[in-house]
């Protein structure tokens, strides 16, 4: 199956939600963070800097779960973002 190219405005959205992750991640090491999610440091690193700009559900919930994040507080963040 091939998968359509990614529009800009989705791609921004990955690099919103990298944002916000890096954010919530403060000074906590990117090592600790994707072990406490279940995910290589390297997965973080690329959804951090929106690479990976669509990751799964679960691997953002993982993340948000890691993180001490709601999934409604994340996507009220993600929300607003685009409101702006």
């Amino acid at each position: 199956m091939v998968r359509n190219p990614l529009t800009e405005p989705e791609r921004d959205r990955g690099r919103q939600l990298g944002a916000l992750l890096r954010q919530a991640r403060g000074t906590r090491s990117i090592t600790t963070v994707a072990a406490a999610a279940g995910l290589s440091a390297e997965t973080l690193r690329k959804i951090e800097t929106g690479r990976i700009p669509t990751p799964a559900f679960f691997t953002v919930a993982a993340l948000a779960t890691a993180l001490g994040i709601s999934l409604d507080g994340l996507a009220a963040l993600c929300g607003r973002r685009d409101a702006a």
